[in-house]
């Protein structure tokens, strides 16, 4: 039996293996939201931060009864998977003049956030 040692199949390996590494664990993301994300928000009362249940899927800058910076509310963006994770890794490089000021530079913790977040959102 051949193996195959093409640049392509190494590539290819390597993002299966980066994409089955960086799947997201709700559980943990539940752990690393009570201990970095609730000084801010809640999953259902706003506070600093707009309220977080059923943000998956919601339309960015329209969660009821938060005051969002304009920026938010002209964006026409929906969280989702890519959405949230480019969020979480740089708020304001994804929507200029935003106010979280607040990032989180690991990808697992960011992958398992949003699981955590996908979750508490029905989804």
């Amino acid at each position: 039996m051949a193996i195959c040692t093409s640049r392509w199949t190494w590539v290819l390996l390597a993002l299966f293996l980066s994409d089955a590494t960086l799947a997201g664990d709700p559980d943990r993301g539940q752990v690393l939201y009570e201990s970095r994300c609730v000084a801010c928000h809640s999953l259902d009362t706003n506070r600093v931060g707009p309220a977080h249940r059923g943000v998956y899927g919601r339309r960015v800058g329209s969660a009821p009864g938060y005051s969002y910076s304009d920026a938010l509310k002209n964006s026409s963006l929906v969280w989702n998977e890519d959405t949230l994770d480019r969020w979480l890794s740089d708020p304001e490089k994804l929507i200029p003049g935003q106010h979280m000021n607040y990032s989180v530079p690991d990808a697992q913790d960011r992958a398992d956030l949003i699981a955590y977040l996908k979750k508490e959102s029905g989804k």
